[in-house]
């Protein structure tokens, strides 16, 4: 889903004097990709009040506002990994965003101390690799939790090892936002807080990382092990059959 760009209207909680734009040029130089980031937005929980959707379109705010194309990808109907075959219409949907993007945004719900199976789901879908096309490979990546009690870092650490499985670059930075049910408002936007600022540093390290990567990834993720294989050796070993 494309969106447009966010206004600082849409982001109350802001502190405007603090709140600074991507200097891009100390970023990106030469020849730089200088079109828009575009960021994929995956999170965890089809319930009617999701908190973790409700976080992800805090992200996607900030990220419009920081100078990103976002677009977020609806978990209804995605069937099981396996479930299907990958030409099912929601499977082709996340595959083709997920080669779209150059950088993805996890935000998961905790569930009996473990990320959700709808999150890990969506992350089972998205091949490791195509050919010997790696689809995710050198994208930049951000994580987001959301728990019902107490704070905890299970499934953001769940995810950031998932995150260099698929060997993405995934930022220092983190959110954990506990009694998530305490931190939205009726209409279900995030209230002003220390951890709402903390989505607002996720989502400008991520910016800044994506804008310092995205030209140099190929580059990043040029492996010694792999130079000395052949294209036909490298497509034979990544797309042998599951254990």
């Amino acid at each position: 889903m494309k969106a447009t760009a966010t206004s600082l209207i849409d982001l109350p909680n802001v502190a405007i004097d603090q709140l600074e734009a991507i200097d891009v040029p100390a970023l990106a130089e030469g020849a730089a990709p200088r079109h828009p980031p575009r960021i994929l937005v995956l999170y965890g929980s089809i319930r009617e009040r999701s908190y973790s959707r409700l976080a992800a379109e805090e992200a996607g705010r900030l990220l419009r506002w920081f100078g990103c194309e976002v677009r977020t990808f609806d978990p209804h109907g995605l069937p099981l990994p396996d479930g299907a075959e990958p030409d099912h219409l929601k499977v082709k949907e996340l595959r083709d965003l997920a080669d779209w993007a150059e950088g993805m945004v996890w935000v998961s719900p905790e569930r009996h101390g473990a990320m959700t199976a709808i999150m890990k789901a969506q992350i089972d879908w998205i091949p490791l690799s195509l050919g010997a096309k790696r689809p995710t490979q050198g994208k930049t990546l951000a994580l987001i939790q959301v728990s019902g009690g107490s704070q905890s870092f299970n499934a953001v650490n769940q995810m950031r090892i998932l995150g260099r499985w698929m060997r993405m670059i995934t930022i220092p930075n983190q959110s954990s936002v506990p009694k998530a049910f305490l931190e939205f408002d009726e209409a279900g936007r995030m209230k002003p807080s220390p951890l709402y600022d903390r989505i607002v540093d996720v989502c400008e390290e991520l910016v800044k990382f994506t804008h310092l990567t995205r030209g140099r990834s190929s580059y990043l993720t040029d492996r010694y092990s792999e130079r000395v294989e052949s294209a036909e050796e490298l497509m034979k070993r990544v797309n042998q059959s599951a254990i």
